[in-house]
């Protein structure tokens, strides 16, 4: 398989690292800051902008590859960094990573030829990384995480424990024949009151390809002679074969009220599909539906209970003009 070696950065990809966890116990640590980015992609991929900052692929049983990563530490001290694969799911439409060195069946296949190393305040290296596929493994995606970590101590304690780890996600397809296609519809544009004082545009995406999708975009809004954006996706959204998915363009500026028009242009890796709309603005706020429910539930009861003394009253009467037997 050809490889392309990638300069991120050179290419206006960001370097930051696609996974960041940071694990601390008992209390604050200083940071032990360190970065992590993809070397090389395959050459059939180098348009992708996730293959770009992860491992994507589609590869048959039996099959082997090696990729490249590159570690640098940006602290301002030497630094002992770790390197394993660990396990990852996609779980209500986020790419999610457990606590610790938990694995997987993906993690399995990885192998880090570099176990540790220290680098010196600014040292960049590389580091192969090796994932062989197993001649009986079953059709379907995988998703697992490359990491490196920082483990360090607070010296006038002892007793208190700093984790830092950065990560590049990766989603492997198995199975025979080519790669599953990757597709996705916009049923929708709706604009929401946001967490701020700036309102939301939300697009509902629904995964109608095969592989899981990596939303990205912007929203651009129209309104006469005014124009406002592009805005970009501001929410990370991983949405699994046939679900979908909220995703979130914060309209990050202050803008005129009455209707605008509204496009966006979304996105995973190289596939693209647009929608237009129309929003109102300012956005009204929800009606607090949690609230009137117990207000309705009153009604009801008080509605039955006035029922049930109506009747009551109604069999009394009628029983009052009953003749009593002897």
């Amino acid at each position: 398989m050809l490889l392309a070696s990638v300069a991120l950065v050179a290419l206006g990809v960001s370097a930051a690292p696609a996974v960041a966890v940071r694990e601390q116990r008992q209390e604050p640590a200083d940071e032990a800051a360190i970065s992590i980015r993809m070397l090389d992609i395959p050459a059939s991929r180098v348009q992708d902008p996730r293959a770009r900052v992860y491992i994507v692929d589609h590869l048959k049983p039996g099959t082997t590859i090696n990729r490249r990563v590159e570690v640098q530490n940006t602290s301002g001290e030497s630094q002992k960094i770790e390197f394993y694969s660990g396990a990852a799911s996609v779980e209500n439409n986020a790419f999610t990573v457990p606590d610790g060195r938990t694995g997987n069946e993906l993690s399995g296949w990885i192998r880090l030829k570099t176990a540790a190393m220290e680098l010196d305040p600014g040292e960049r290296r590389p580091v192969e990384v090796e994932i062989a596929v197993p001649k009986k493994a079953s059709k379907g995606e995988r998703y697992g995480a490359i990491w490196a970590q920082v483990t360090s101590a607070k010296e006038r304690t002892g007793n208190v424990t700093q984790v830092h780890r950065v990560g590049i996600r990766v989603y492997l397809d198995i199975g025979p024949g080519g790669e599953p296609p990757t597709d996705f519809r916009v049923d929708g544009l709706v604009a929401e009151p946001g967490t701020g004082e700036f309102p939301v545009v939300i697009a509902k995406v629904t995964n109608t390809g095969q592989r899981a999708l990596d939303m990205t975009g912007t929203l651009s809004l129209r309104k006469e002679a005014v124009q406002a954006g592009p805005f970009k996706v501001t929410n990370g959204v991983t949405i699994l074969p046939g679900q979908s998915g909220r995703v979130r363009i914060e309209i990050n500026q202050a803008l005129p009220a009455g209707v605008w028009d509204v496009h966006a242009k979304l996105a995973s890796g190289i596939v693209e599909r647009t929608a237009t709309g129309k929003i109102s603005l300012p956005v009204a706020a929800p009606m607090a539906v949690a609230a009137s429910g117990p207000n309705w539930l009153v009604y009801a009861v008080g509605g039955i209970a006035l029922l049930a003394l109506i009747a009551l009253a109604g069999w009394y009467l009628v029983r009052r003009q009953r003749p009593r037997l002897a």
